[in-house]
């Protein structure tokens, strides 16, 4: 396992830290699965089952057990989860923020802001690498709202279903309404790249976060078969 504590920076110079399984430039062609937390510095719960996975992974490491290739950040949005914020350091939803062929300078409020242009925060641009030079096999970003597992992309359907096994909560294709420049849309529909989007219960206890998804996350990492 390898930790880069500054993988890149926010505009605002805050440093991101990222793990892997392997040091990246032996990433390209293992298509690893990247999992982020904290898209959304208001949603806590994000970045707690992002880390629990990552000390799952330590755990697994330690007892020699192998894993999938891997990339993950447990908080994207630094400088907005300092702040605990939903938007980031310069007020941009990031998941509004990514040069998706959607993008749209609409928005309803303003923490749904999308930024001045697609693809114009730092922390989206390191993401937009990422999915470029690694074509991860799936992405997982955890956020907190409503409890739900929406998945956009039929090759990620094996991993959602062992989420909602894991979990019980529904698997969808869709939150339910427009989301312009996010993730799913970059990912999916413009890339091929399959997304899970992992929506805990806003006001869940933290301590019941991680015994719901520890064993769909387990069976997401330990799955050998081939792709």
């Amino acid at each position: 396992m390898i930790h880069i504590r500054s993988w890149t920076h926010t505009d605002l110079g805050t440093p991101i830290g990222l793990f892997a399984s392997h040091p990246l430039e032996q990433m390209k062609d293992k298509k690893p699965l990247l999992l982020m937390g904290g898209v959304h510095g208001d949603e806590p719960l994000g970045v707690l089952l992002a880390e629990r996975t990552l000390a799952m992974l330590k755990e697994l490491e330690a007892a020699g057990t192998p894993v999938v290739p891997w990339i993950l950040i447990p908080c994207l949005n630094v400088d907005g989860y300092k702040n605990e914020t939903r938007v980031n350091g310069r007020g941009v939803d990031l998941n509004r923020n990514y040069p998706a062929k959607s993008w749209s300078t609409e928005h309803e409020k303003e923490r749904y802001f999308p930024g001045p242009g697609p693809g114009s925060e730092a922390e989206i641009k390191g993401v937009v690498s990422l999915l470029q030079d690694y074509k991860p096999r799936v992405v997982i970003h955890c956020h907190s709202w409503k409890p739900m597992i929406l998945c956009a992309g039929e090759p990620g359907l094996r991993d959602a279903e062992r989420l909602n096994k894991s979990s019980g909560y529904e698997v969808k294709p869709e939150i339910g309404y427009p989301t312009p420049g996010s993730l799913s849309q970059y990912g999916w529909w413009d890339n091929k790249i399959p997304v899970i989007c992992i929506e805990e219960a806003d006001d869940e206890k933290p301590a019941t976060v991680w015994p719901r998804f520890e064993q769909g996350m387990k069976e997401i990492f330990l799955d050998a078969s081939p792709r």
